[in-house]
């Protein structure tokens, strides 16, 4: 992939933690478990997180985790849960790529077989067609798992982003987008129903 061909990377976050967003940032998940917030992640895949060591030494529990596209398997896991007008999606500018230490991987960052390379250079492990893929579904089990995990690549942002990369989001509905206008906070905001799985 291609600096060129990437619009914007998205943050996945429940509407509900906006302003303490937009104050301090998006945390690594060792910053924000010091604060009161919503937790929306999937524990047992947190649990996977926990002690992965990426290259050069750092926990990946110390970065910020962003996705190339929310339209993953972790956004399909929250919306089985049934609460996706309480979600929306943080669009990032790719500009972030070029800050130091911020490390790309070709697939979930927690699987035993992801590939770490340094931003933005790290690009090119990224296989586009599978990470922006509309469906990852395959008759073969390991296939499958496979195209869920390559959905699934990430920027991995040391510490927080800075909320001056954060410039829009997404969200499921007209309902969502009430209760993301209702929190005050002064970004745009666009219904955009295909990447919450509504079509």
């Amino acid at each position: 992939m291609k600096i060129s061909e990437l619009s914007e990377l998205h943050y996945i976050a429940p509407i509900g933690n906006i302003v303490s967003i937009m104050q301090r940032g998006i945390l690594s998940h060792n910053l924000v478990k010091r604060i009161k917030h919503e937790d929306i992640s999937n524990v047992k895949v947190q649990d996977r997180r926990e002690d992965k060591v990426i290259p050069g030494g750092k926990r990946l529990h110390d970065y910020a985790n962003l996705y190339f596209d929310a339209r993953n398997p972790m956004l399909f896991y929250i919306k089985c849960q049934g609460n996706i007008t309480e979600i929306c999606i943080l669009r990032i500018d790719k500009e972030i790529l070029f800050l130091n230490g911020v490390v790309i991987t070709d697939r979930n960052a927690s699987s035993d077989y992801a590939h770490f390379e340094p931003a933005p250079e790290g690009l090119k492990i990224v296989d586009k067609e599978l990470t922006y893929a509309k469906y990852w579904n395959a008759d073969d089990e390991f296939e499958k798992m496979r195209r869920k995990s390559k959905r699934s690549a990430e920027v991995l942002v040391p510490a927080k982003v800075d909320p001056k990369y954060i410039f829009g989001a997404y969200v499921s509905c007209q309902e969502a987008k009430e209760c993301f206008e209702a929190q005050g906070v002064n970004i745009p905001i666009i219904i955009n129903s295909y990447m919450f799985f509504d079509r």
